[in-house]
């Protein structure tokens, strides 16, 4: 399956937005993302919507994403009259809608997330109080799962975990945490035991990194697959740098699309099971992990 990361925008163009995820299905995309992930109560509040339109925009990020499915399932049916579908991948497959949740510093919009440190003043409980209504309306607004990504530090973790139990929350999660030296995550705290937190999570069905260079990927899998029977989910960015005071990307410090998915074989052999993109990559890095797969496949039935 080939999981991707929208640019988090959920207050675009809706008609954008779903040619966005379209244009991943079409790459062959399983899994498609809502643009969600830096959308949250606190910051629309702050902008000036009231309480009633910013959760309706957190529900609007699921409602796009159903949409561009269900778009998408049409074209499949209806395939292109010559026989063509001009490289488009037009298969018509399970496709999951995962509801995006961002950490408290993809909030904060400071780059915070890529460090985790958040100071002593922020909590474990005041995680679960920034977090709880927006999981409560992402999850019961029609998405297959909550994504909860770029997790930077434990106690993050551990809000999750919690609120899921506390809220009775009825869809499955998956928790992806981001590290920066293949080692721990970026706030320093062990993956292993970041990592740990999910597998003890019952609402967890899958545990992995997002937005990690490529570079640290096969070492982490090797990581987790110490304390998780969980499927393992990897979606890497393209391995550029973030500069939290620029906020920008740092140009010409990545990998090219074929560097990237050369590693993609590799990781699916030692243990991830679910493989997508992140920041900077594109729809044509997930074609390209979608045409790679398959030859994996081949070659495993064969064995």
């Amino acid at each position: 399956m080939s999981p991707y990361f929208p640019s988090p925008r959920p207050c675009g163009n809706p008609l954008s937005s779903i040619s966005v995820h379209l244009d991943y299905l079409e790459a062959g995309a399983d899994i498609i993302i809502t643009a969600s992930y830096q959308a949250t109560i606190q910051g629309f509040e702050a902008k000036g919507f009231s309480r009633g339109d910013s959760e309706a925009l957190l529900r609007k990020s699921v409602e796009i994403a159903c949409e561009a499915r269900d778009i998408y399932y049409g074209r499949c049916r209806e395939g292109s009259p010559d026989g063509s579908d001009d490289g488009r991948v037009l298969k018509h497959r399970p496709i999951l809608v995962a509801a995006s949740v961002g950490s408290y510093g993809a909030y904060l919009a400071d780059g915070s997330e890529y460090s985790g440190n958040y100071g002593d003043a922020i909590t474990l409980e005041t995680l679960k109080d920034f977090h709880r209504r927006r999981v409560q309306i992402l999850a019961e607004s029609g998405a297959d799962l909550i994504a909860f990504e770029t997790v930077p530090n434990k106690v993050e973790a551990q809000a999750y975990a919690e609120l899921l139990e506390e809220e009775g929350i009825k869809i499955p999660a998956w928790f992806s945490f981001n590290s920066k030296d293949g080692i721990n995550v970026v706030s320093g705290d062990s993956l292993l035991e970041c990592a740990s937190i999910a597998e003890s999570c019952k609402n967890a069905v899958a545990v992995g990194i997002n937005c990690t260079p490529p570079r640290f990927i096969h070492g982490l899998i090797l990581s987790i697959k110490k304390v998780t029977t969980k499927p393992i989910v990897i979606y890497p960015n393209s391995g550029e740098s973030y500069d939290g005071d620029r906020k920008e990307w740092v140009q010409n410090t990545g990998i090219s699309d074929q560097d990237f998915v050369s590693y993609v074989n590799k990781w699916c052999e030692i243990g991830a099971a679910l493989v997508g993109g992140c920041c900077r990559t594109t729809p044509h890095t997930i074609r390209s992990i979608y045409k790679t797969l398959p030859n994996r496949s081949a070659a495993l039935s064969s064995q």
